[in-house]
């Protein structure tokens, strides 16, 4: 798979969080998928984001900066938004705010196998 590609079938996967179409989400995550070196299979995978979604409704995942190096990806992503309680385990009081995410993907076979993940938690501590 060429950088191009990668980078086609990455967005298209960021469309498909946005949309929320967890139906479709098997299409760009391998049912054993690896998160932040535990396997959590596609279920999992689906439930993590869903949780997420649930604590923050207007969540929406902004590429900030893409790699590609096949089958790697590196990406930054940005956010935007109201969690509705807690976050990270910190009270953000339904606080709007604005974080990044550091993200590395491994594909195989044209899907997400390996995901590791930071998020800048001292930049959500900063604003509140």
């Amino acid at each position: 798979m060429d950088e191009r590609s990668l980078a086609v079938i990455y967005r298209t996967y960021l469309d498909c969080l946005n949309l929320r179409d967890w139906a479709s989400l098997g299409r760009f995550v391998d049912d054993d998928v690896c998160h932040n070196g535990r396997q959590i299979g596609l279920s999992g995978y689906r439930a993590m984001l869903e949780r997420d979604v649930r604590q923050i409704p207007d969540l929406r995942f902004e590429l900030e900066l893409l790699v590609t190096e096949p089958p790697m990806i590196a990406s930054r992503l940005r956010f935007v938004c109201t969690p509705a309680a807690t976050f990270l385990g910190l009270d953000t009081r339904g606080k709007q705010i604005a974080f990044s995410e550091n993200v590395f993907y491994a594909f195989r076979g044209g899907k997400i196998a390996q995901v590791w993940s930071v998020i800048d938690k001292a930049a959500i501590e900063a604003q509140l």
